[in-house]
């Protein structure tokens, strides 16, 4: 399933407030208002997740947040910040409370900084510490590769960095997914153009389409196991995987020869992906990328899709449920819609409900609200306005989530006097 991409337009990130633009329609404004689904459902009220601010290290410009958890329980957070000349992306871990020192990575003036196309950070059962950026490999603007680095002591000193992607190619490579391949084995899985023949993402009108590529690689930085999984992509929505009891879920928007850009999952199975197939047949026919990746969260055979769609012209944020690791999919539940939902969604699994978050924005400005879901997906459990934010379009990215046996850790950017800042909120269930 291959042709060449179509326009679209991305702008680089402006290197001091990492507020860039991408290739995509211009954001819907709209003054509706979210609201939840109707439930005929009798059932006692649900208990209340209670907020509180969470103060955050990053204190001051910064962007781009990830945030994980690792096999220990505690909370990898990753983020980057503007330097004098180039970039620098720091990390700290959150455990028992307090968030330990924040460290520094790695720093770079010849990094590929954007608002869509993040950096991610994940830790594997041995410890050890992996997490990536995108580094220029020529002078034009959509020429870059992903640079890889571990960590063997958590993170005080680094790797030198190896190349996720070998091809040599000046095309663009990115919207990383990392996860624990193994005890000392990171996989990856990344947007790879090397057939775009320079074009961005094909869109010059020659090349080939952007498509999706994994390897997984050892603590000493070997590769292993490359391979093409998907030969026609979304050009710049962001993949996402979570680990089930049967192998790594691979999330991400597929792409065909009529422009149509739903939700595809293939499972590594066997030692092979399994043929990609959708989520759910939305038959979304875009003939842009809407830089809009899904999320997906997982535990044991129970597997949460969250994504955007304007199928119908009705945009929308969805949830799906699976209960065979990602074989098959339930229909998706609505979370929002209307002319105001901007998609960016989030989604994780807790002991009992399922979270999502996401993104709205009307003429009164951009949002960001969560959701509380049975796990099930069939009753709504909770909805809240995290917050009203100053920032709008793009400047603000992809909020971050994360849950715990209590409730669940939020992570944004917003701009405060047209600088980017980082702002946390926790949820916690009531007793």
């Amino acid at each position: 399933m291959t042709t060449p991409s179509t326009a679209k337009a991305r702008l680089a990130l402006s290197a001091l407030l990492l507020l860039p633009a991408a290739c995509d329609r211009a954001a819907p404004i709209a003054a509706d208002a979210p609201k939840a689904q109707a439930t005929s459902v009798a059932t006692p009220p649900p208990a209340t997740a209670k907020s509180a601010s969470w103060a955050l290290p990053a204190t001051t410009i910064a962007a781009q947040p990830d945030l994980v958890r690792a096999p220990d329980g505690s909370l990898l957070l990753s983020w980057v910040e503007p330097q004098t000349k180039g970039h620098a992306l720091k990390f700290a871990r959150y455990a028992d409370g307090a968030w330990g020192a924040s460290r520094e990575i790695a720093r770079g003036d010849d990094w590929f900084v954007n608002w869509a196309d993040t950096p991610h950070i994940v830790q594997t059962r041995d410890g050890a510490l992996w997490t990536h950026w995108l580094q220029k490999s020529a002078k034009a603007t959509y020429a870059y590769d992903v640079a890889l680095v571990r960590s063997g002591d958590g993170g005080a000193t680094w790797s030198k960095p190896m190349l996720v992607n070998d091809d040599g190619t000046p095309t663009e490579h990115g919207f990383v997914s990392l996860w624990p391949a193994s005890d000392d084995r990171a996989g990856v899985a990344w947007l790879d153009g090397r057939h775009s023949a320079g074009g961005h993402g094909g869109h010059e009108g020659h090349g080939g389409a952007m498509t999706l590529r994994t390897a997984a690689f050892d603590a000493a930085l070997q590769r292993f196991d490359e391979r093409e999984v998907d030969a026609m992509t979304c050009d710049c929505c962001q993949t996402a995987v979570a680990t089930t009891a049967r192998g790594p879920l691979l999330i991400y928007r597929d792409r065909t020869p009529d422009e149509i850009r739903d939700i595809a999952a293939t499972r590594f199975d066997n030692g092979a992906w399994t043929a990609p197939q959708p989520v759910h047949v939305d038959g979304w026919k875009m003939p842009a990328c809407p830089v809009n990746g899904p999320s997906v969260a997982a535990r044991g055979d129970d597997v949460v899709v969250g994504w955007y769609t304007a199928a119908g012209n009705i945009p929308a944020v969805k949830l799906a449920r699976s209960l065979d690791a990602g074989g098959q999919f339930a229909a998706p539940q609505t979370v929002d819609q209307g002319e105001a939902v901007q998609g960016r969604i989030g989604v994780a699994l807790g002991d009992d409900a399922v979270w999502t978050v996401w993104t709205r924005e009307d003429k009164g400005g951009q949002s960001l609200w969560l959701a509380r879901f049975a796990p099930d997906l069939s009753r709504e459990l909770q909805r809240v306005e995290v917050a009203r934010l100053q920032g709008r379009g793009r400047a603000t990215g992809f909020a971050q989530l994360a849950v715990d046996g209590d409730g669940a850790f939020v992570v944004w950017t917003d701009v405060v006097d047209g600088k980017p800042r980082l702002q946390g909120q926790r949820y916690t269930l009531a007793p």
